[in-house]
């Protein structure tokens, strides 16, 4: 697979920052579920924001790359109406300003008492914009209704995605797998034996 993106299908370096990058925020969004209910005395009450935030930090510089890249590259041609495609573009471009809003309440939650953002101990975000009234309630409400404005999105997403492939037998999956369109039509031209 190339690493750039053809008018066939995209490279490798979108499919992995497309994949990866839904795993590390699926991860997070049920680590946050999970962690919100942790009692004191729980081992996990400690190492779960603490990972929690690193790998947040580490989705928005993905998102910072992920941006430079997509307008550096081509884009495959999609098999879509009209409408479909207006529809993927605008909902792509929900997904980033949710994913950036996401981590900047995040990182307002950490930070509201001064509190730098360690991430896993290699480096430190120092906080920027603290100490105001009831700077971490307000951030972790806006965290927590994003994130599941998020995951609904990404439940349609998914759906539309499966829809494309298994309904409409189009090879819009199949470009996010990097897979070459050409490859869908060769395998359906030979005669099954």
């Amino acid at each position: 697979m190339q690493l750039l993106n053809t008018r066939n299908h995209y490279g490798l370096v979108t499919v992995l920052l497309h994949w990866g990058m839904a795993v590390l925020i699926i991860g997070l969004f049920f680590l946050g579920e999970y962690m919100v209910d942790l009692d004191y005395y729980d081992a996990w009450y400690q190492a779960a924001p603490n990972l929690h935030r690193s790998i947040g930090v580490i989705v928005g510089l993905l998102l910072v790359f992920r941006l430079g890249w997509r307008l550096s590259n081509l884009r495959p041609e999609v098999t879509a109406q009209q409408w479909e495609k207006l529809i993927a573009v605008w909902i792509q471009r929900i997904f980033y300003l949710l994913i950036f809003a996401i981590v900047i309440s995040g990182y307002l939650i950490t930070t509201a008492d001064g509190q730098a953002v360690s991430v896993f101990n290699w480096f430190d975000i120092p906080a920027v914009f603290d100490g105001y009234e009831n700077q971490e309630d307000i951030a972790g409400e806006i965290h927590e209704w994003l994130s599941h404005i998020f995951i609904i999105l990404f439940v349609l997403h998914a759906s539309a995605a499966l829809k494309h492939h298994f309904i409409n037998r189009d090879s819009t999956l199949l470009h996010m797998l990097g897979r070459d369109e050409s490859h869908k039509t060769q395998s359906t031209t030979h005669p099954k034996r």
